[in-house]
C-alpha cells in the first residue's frame, strides 16, 4: 500500500483530539455518524492510491506545458482524476444539499483532500479551486449565477479559478488596473491582464469560470474600488450554446515544483469583447474574495502539511530499510550494520519531521472545525469561533509552509546522497512545497496581516480568545502529573508573548506603525511555536487519557506513547525558539526599518 500519510493519525485527530462527532449534534450535519465518516475517508484513500499517487512522479517529469495556441496541455490523467473526483463528490461534497452537495463538514471534506494532497499535490489543486469558486458563487452570486455555473463546476466539466494578481501589482491588490466598462446588456466589458492563475485554461475540462477582480470605470482608488466578476472562457447563451468570451491564455509559467499543476497568464478583452458578470454589489469585490482567499490560505497550509507528511513518510520508510554504520559504542567491525533509524541524529531528524507535520495537520483540523462551527453557531458563539479562526488562518498557512519546507529538507538529509536523486520522491516533495510559502500571500504578507489586523481587531479580542483556548488546554494537562512540566512551560511562553505584545504595541500607540510592523515575521514565528506547542499538548492530553483508561480499541499503547514522546521532543527542541524570537522583539535596536540603502552596498 502507498505510504504517503498515516490513516491511524487521521483517525486519532479527527475522532479523539478534535472530536468531529460533536458536529453531528447540529442539524446541518445530523445526517452523518462516525462510521459513515470513516468510510468516506477510506474511499478517498482508495481514490488517491489508485488514480493519484501512481502518477505523482510522472506529472513532474512531463509537466503541464503551453501549447502555443492559447491553452495548456496537462497529463492525460488530470482529466480522468477530475471526472472521477467529481462523480464521487470531491468537488461539491461540502456544499449544501440544495446546491447538489453532500453537506459534509469541512473537517471531513478537507481531511479527504489532505489524503489527495499527500498522494499527488498537483492534482488536488484543480479540485480545490473549483470547490472554492463554487462556494463563493453560492455565497454572493445571484440565483441565476448559481444555476448557470455551479452545477457544471460540481460535475467537473467546468473549472473555477481565482484571477487576482496583475503583472505590475503583484500582491498589492490595491494597485490592480483591470477595468470593467458598464453596458446596457447586463454585463461589463473587461480589459486587462492577470498572471499566476493556478489551474488556468488547460485541456482537462471544457470551460473555465474565472472569478476576477477588476475596477468599474469611475470606481474609487485603492481596495474600496474593486469589484468581483464572473468571467467564463465560454459564455453560456440562451440556446445552451457556448460563445468564446475573449479570454486568451497568453502563456504559462514553468516552475521548480508542482509541475503537473498549470499556472497561466490570462489576457482579457484583446478584441474588446470580454464579458464580465458582476457578483454582488459594486466595489465590494475584495471583501467577497476574502472568503475564498481565507479558505485558500487554510488549504495552502493543509497542502504544505500534507506534502511535508508525504516526505516524512518516505524518509521514515527509508530509515526502516537502510542498514548503515554501527552504534558509536560498537568497536567490532565484524558486527553487521544497523538500520539507520537506530542512530540518534537520524532519530532527531525524524522526530523533527514528525513534530512539524503531525501538529500542522492538527492545527489545520482545528481551523476546519472552527469553520464548521461558524456555520452552525449564532450570536456571540459564532463571533468567537470566527475571531479565533481569523487569527489562526495566517498562522496555519505560515507555519505549515515555512516549517514544512524545513521538514522536507530534513527528509532529504535523512536519506543522505540518495535524497538528492530522482530515485526517491523527497526531492520532488521539497520542490513542490516551496510554493506554499508564496501562495495566497507570502510569509511577510501573512505576518503583516497577523500583527497589523488580526492581533488588533476588536481591541485584541482575537488574541484573548486564542490565549484562552491555549489556557484551557494547559488546565486540562495539569490533571496529569507527567504533563505538568509542559503545561508550566507553555504558560511561561504565553506570559512572555503578552509582554512582547505590550512592548511593541507602544510603537503603534505613538503612531510609529512602520516600526510596530517591522518585525512582524519574527512575531509570526514566535507565536507559531506557541500555537504548535498547544496542539501537541492537546494530543498528549488525549494520549494520556487513553493510556490511563487502557482504551486501546482504536490504537495501540505504543501509538499513544509516541504522541507523548513527540510532544516532549517538541517542547525540548522546538519551543525554545519562541524565547529567542521574543528576545529579538524586545530588543529596541532598530536595524531593518531604515532608509540608509547604501548599507546594502
Amino acid at each position: 500500500m502507498a505510504s504517503y500519510t498515516s490513516m491511524d493519525l487521521l483517525k486519532y485527530l479527527i475522532f479523539d483530539v478534535h472530536q468531529v462527532e460533536s458536529l453531528f449534534a447540529h442539524e446541518r450535519y445530523a445526517h452523518l455518524d462516525a462510521e459513515q465518516t470513516w468510510m468516506i475517508l477510506e474511499s478517498a484513500k482508495l481514490l488517491a492510491d489508485q488514480e493519484m499517487f501512481p502518477f505523482f512522479k510522472e506529472m513532474d517529469t512531463t509537466p503541464a506545458t503551453y501549447d502555443g495556441k492559447g491553452g495548456v496541455r496537462t497529463h492525460p490523467q488530470i482529466k480522468k482524476i477530475i471526472q472521477i473526483a467529481a462523480a464521487q463528490n470531491w468537488i461539491g461534497g461540502a456544499a449544501k444539499f440544495e446546491h447538489g452537495g453532500m453537506q459534509l463538514p469541512e473537517m471531513v471534506f478537507n481531511t479527504a483532500h489532505h489524503i489527495f494532497q499527500s498522494a499527488n499535490n498537483s492534482t488536488q489543486g484543480y479540485l480545490g479551486l473549483s470547490t472554492g469558486s463554487a462556494d463563493l458563487i453560492t455565497s454572493f452570486g445571484s440565483q441565476e449565477q448559481i444555476n448557470t455555473y455551479t452545477p457544471h463546476i460540481y460535475e467537473g466539466r467546468w473549472q473555477g479559478t481565482m484571477a487576482l494578481t496583475e503583472p505590475q501589482a503583484g500582491s498589492s491588490l490595491s494597485d490592480i488596473v483591470t477595468s470593467a466598462k458598464p453596458t446596457t446588456e447586463g454585463y461589463y466589458l473587461v480589459k486587462g491582464q492577470k498572471i499566476f492563475i493556478s489551474g488556468g485554461q488547460h485541456d482537462g475540462v471544457e470551460n473555465f469560470v474565472h472569478l476576477t477582480l477588476a475596477r468599474i470605470e469611475g470606481a474609487p482608488a485603492g481596495v474600496k474600488g474593486i469589484s468581483l466578476f464572473i468571467i467564463p472562457k465560454f459564455t453560456p447563451e440562451a440556446d445552451s450554446s457556448l460563445r468564446y468570451n475573449d479570454v486568451y491564455c497568453a502563456g504559462d509559467f514553468q516552475k521548480m515544483g508542482q509541475r503537473g499543476y498549470s499556472t497561466t497568464h490570462l489576457s482579457f478583452g484583446d478584441n474588446d469583447d470580454c464579458r464580465g458578470f458582476l457578483v454582488g454589489e459594486p466595489h465590494k469585490g475584495l471583501s467577497y474574495m476574502f472568503q475564498m482567499m481565507n479558505g485558500a490560505r487554510i488549504s495552502v497550509g493543509q497542502c504544505a502539511a500534507s506534502v511535508a507528511m508525504a516526505a516524512y513518510q518516505s524518509s521514515l520508510q527509508y530509515c526502516l530499510e537502510r542498514p548503515q554504520g554501527r552504534p558509536a559504542a560498537e568497536k567490532d567491525p565484524s558486527k553487521p550494520p544497523v538500520l539507520i533509524i537506530h542512530h540518534a541524529d537520524i532519530q532527531r531528524m525524524l522526530f523533527t519531521q514528525k513534530a512539524i507535520t503531525e501538529a500542522s495537520l492538527s492545527l489545520v483540523m482545528e481551523c476546519n472545525k472552527l469553520y464548521d462551527l461558524v456555520h452552525v453557531s449564532l450570536g456571540e458563539e459564532k463571533d468567537k469561533h470566527l475571531m479565533l479562526l481569523e487569527i489562526l488562518t495566517p498562522i496555519v498557512k505560515t507555519y505549515a509552509s515555512e516549517q514544512g519546507s524545513r521538514s522536507a529538507a530534513l527528509a532529504i538529509q535523512t536519506l543522505g546522497g540518495y535524497g538528492f536523486t530522482t530515485d526517491f520522491p523527497v526531492q520532488q516533495l521539497y520542490r513542490d512545497l516551496k510554493i506554499m510559502s508564496l501562495y495566497e500571500g507570502t510569509t511577510g504578507i501573512q505576518s503583516l496581516d497577523l500583527l497589523g489586523r488580526k492581533v488588533t481587531m476588536q481591541n485584541g479580542k482575537s488574541v484573548k480568545l486564542l490565549f484562552s483556548a491555549i489556557s484551557n488546554t494547559i488546565l486540562e494537562s495539569e490533571a496529569y502529573e507527567n504533563l505538568k512540566p509542559y503545561s508550566t512551560s507553555l504558560s511561561a511562553e504565553l506570559k512572555r508573548t503578552g509582554e512582547v505584545l505590550q512592548h511593541i504595541s507602544l510603537y503603534a500607540t505613538k503612531g510609529e506603525i512602520d516600526r510596530y510592523l517591522s518585525d512582524a515575521t519574527v512575531f509570526m514565528e514566535m507565536i507559531s511555536y506557541i500555537v504548535i506547542a498547544w496542539q501537541w499538548l492537546k494530543m498528549a492530553n488525549k494520549a494520556v487519557e487513553k493510556i490511563n483508561a487502557n482504551d486501546f480499541k482504536a490504537n495501540s499503547k505504543i501509538f499513544y506513547e509516541g504522541k507523548i514522546h513527540t510532544m516532549e521532543f517538541f517542547f525540548k527542541y522546538e519551543l525554545p525558539h519562541a524565547e529567542a524570537c521574543a528576545k529579538t522583539l524586545l530588543d529596541e535596536h532598530e536595524l531593518t526599518n531604515i532608509k540608509a540603502f547604501e548599507l546594502f552596498n
